[in-house]
C-alpha cells in the first residue's frame, strides 16, 4: 500500500482480533484439546462440566472458555473476578436457575478466579453443585492455595503448559494471515526469537509487542520488526517485567538464591525488584514459605513458623505495607542457618517408593481396631514407646526389606544440630547419623 497516511490503525488489540473461535485454529494444549482428550471431547459432545483452567497467562484460557461459548448449546456469561463481585454472580445464577427449569444450560466464565475471596467464591457452591450454573474458571495462581477445596471438589482442574516456540510461531504467523490489517502491509522482516523471548511465551504479549512495534514502523520505507525496533517498544521496565516471561523467573530465581545463600541484602534488593515490578506479593510470599521448609527446614523451625505467618498476614494487609511484612521474613529467613536435610530425605524416601516394591505394612504396626484383625495378629507384640526409659525402645518401623535404611540425613547447622545428635544416641544401627 503506497499511500500509508491512509492506512486505519484498528482500535481492538491484535490479540482479540485474532482471537481463534474454533478448535482447529487454537494452537498448543493438545494434552487437553487434542482428539480424545478430555475439554474437546466436552466440546465436541455438548457435555460441559464444571472445571478449572490453571497456567501462565496467555496459554489460552480464555481462548479456551470462548470457543466453548461458540460451540456448546449454552448461555454463555463471562465475568473477570477484579471487577465482579457477589451481586453479579447472583444475578447470573437466577438466570440459570430459570434456564434450568427450561432444560437450559447457563455457563459462567470467571478469569482471575484466584481474585475472588473466600466469601465470593462461597457464593458459587450451592448453584455449581445444583447444576443451575456450569462453571468455568481460569487462574494463574495454583488452585490448591487460591481456590477454597469446597470449590475445587466440584470441578476438575486442567493444567495448561507453556506455549512451545513452534506453537508461538504458528500463532504469529495466522495472525499475520488472518488479520485484515496485518495482512494488507509487506512486513520485510521479523526477528521472531527475540520476539518470543521478550513475550515470556505468552501469546498475547508477543501480538502486542508486534503490533506495537508494526505501527511504529509504519512510515519506514521498509516494515522491518528487527531487535532494535522491539527493544525500543519494550524499554520500560514495567513492560519487561512481565508476571509469566523470562524477567519474572530470573528475579524469582536470583530473589531465592540469595535467601538461600544467606545474603540478605541481595535478597532484599531482588524483592524490591519484584514489588516495584507489579509482581503479586502473595507470590513472593508463597515462595517463602517453601523455601523455609525446602532451604532451612529443621535448622531453623521457626522459619517455616514466620514465613506462614509472613503468607497470612500479607494476605489480610496487602500491599504497601505488606513489603514491611515480606521485608521482615526475607532478612530472617536469609540470615537463618540453612539445612535441605528434610527436603532430601523425602525425596529419597519418594524414590524408594516409586522404584521399589511396595513392601506390606510389618503385622506390629497395623491397626487392629476389631476382634477378627487382633485373632490374626494385627498389632501383636507393638512396643508402646511411652513404657520404657526416656520414652524409646528399638524397634523397626520399616518393611524388613528396608530395615535401617535411613532417608534423613540431619546436618549440625542450628537447632538442627540437636536433633542429629538426639538420633545418634537412640539409632546406633545407623551409622550415618
Amino acid at each position: 500500500m503506497s499511500d500509508k497516511e491512509k492506512i486505519i490503525i484498528p482500535q481492538i488489540p491484535l490479540a482479540e482480533r485474532v482471537r481463534p473461535k474454533t478448535l482447529s485454529e487454537f494452537s498448543g494444549q493438545k494434552s487437553l484439546l487434542g482428539e480424545g482428550k478430555p475439554i474437546r471431547q466436552m466440546i465436541e459432545k455438548d457435555a460441559i462440566s464444571s472445571f478449572i483452567l490453571w497456567g501462565p497467562p496467555g496459554t489460552g484460557k480464555t481462548t479456551i472458555a470462548k470457543i466453548i461459548a461458540e460451540h456448546t448449546n449454552s448461555d454463555f456469561y463471562q465475568l473477570n473476578a477484579v471487577s465482579s463481585g457477589v451481586k453479579d454472580i447472583r444475578e447470573i445464577i437466577e438466570i440459570g436457575s430459570q434456564n434450568k427449569k427450561l432444560n437450559k444450560k447457563t455457563i459462567l466464565f470467571i478469569d482471575e478466579i484466584h481474585r475472588f475471596n473466600k466469601a465470593q467464591q462461597d457464593a458459587l457452591l450451592h448453584s455449581v453443585e445444583a447444576g443451575l450454573i456450569i462453571l468455568i474458571g481460569a487462574t494463574t495462581e495454583n488452585p490448591s492455595f487460591e481456590v477454597i477445596p469446597a470449590l475445587r471438589s466440584r470441578a476438575r482442574v486442567f493444567i495448561l503448559e507453556d506455549l512451545s516456540k513452534e506453537d508461538l510461531i504458528f500463532i504469529l504467523e495466522s495472525a499475520i494471515k488472518k488479520d485484515e490489517f496485518l495482512s494488507s502491509l509487506k512486513i520485510e522482516e521479523i526477528d521472531i526469537d527475540f520476539l518470543i523471548y521478550l513475550s515470556g511465551g505468552d501469546a498475547r504479549v508477543m501480538l502486542s509487542i508486534f503490533e506495537a512495534a508494526v505501527i511504529q514502523e509504519l512510515n519506514s520505507d521498509q516494515i522491518k520488526i528487527n531487535k532494535d525496533v522491539l527493544e525500543n517498544i519494550v524499554q520500560k521496565k514495567n513492560i519487561i517485567y512481565d508476571k509469566a516471561g523470562e524477567e519474572h523467573y530470573n528475579i524469582i530465581s536470583a530473589f531465592i538464591k540469595s535467601v538461600r545463600g544467606s545474603d540478605p541484602d541481595a535478597a532484599l534488593y531482588w524483592l524490591a525488584r519484584m514489588l516495584e515490578g507489579g509482581e503479586d506479593p502473595l507470590f513472593i510470599a508463597r515462595r517463602l514459605v517453601v523455601l523455609a521448609a525446602e532451604d532451612i527446614g529443621n535448622a531453623s523451625p521457626n522459619g517455616l513458623v514466620l514465613a506462614e505467618a509472613a503468607f497470612s498476614a500479607v494476605d489480610k494487609i496487602g500491599m504497601p505495607e505488606a513489603r514491611i511484612i515480606l521485608a521482615q521474613c526475607t532478612t530472617y529467613l536469609a540470615s537463618s542457618p540453612k539445612s535441605n536435610a528434610a527436603y532430601l530425605g523425602i525425596e529419597n524416601a519418594l524414590s524408594d517408593v516409586r522404584n521399589k516394591s511396595l513392601f506390606p505394612v510389618p503385622i506390629h504396626l497395623r491397626n487392629a481396631p476389631t476382634k477378627l484383625m487382633k485373632s490374626i495378629g494385627y498389632g501383636k507384640e507393638y512396643k508402646y514407646p511411652h513404657d520404657f526409659d526416656n520414652h524409646f525402645i528399638l524397634e523397626n518401623y520399616l518393611p524388613d526389606e528396608l530395615k535401617n535404611v535411613q532417608y534423613y540425613f540431619p546436618t549440625e547447622n542450628g537447632q538442627e544440630k540437636n536433633l542429629k545428635e538426639r538420633l545418634k544416641a537412640l539409632w546406633k544401627n545407623r551409622k550415618k547419623y
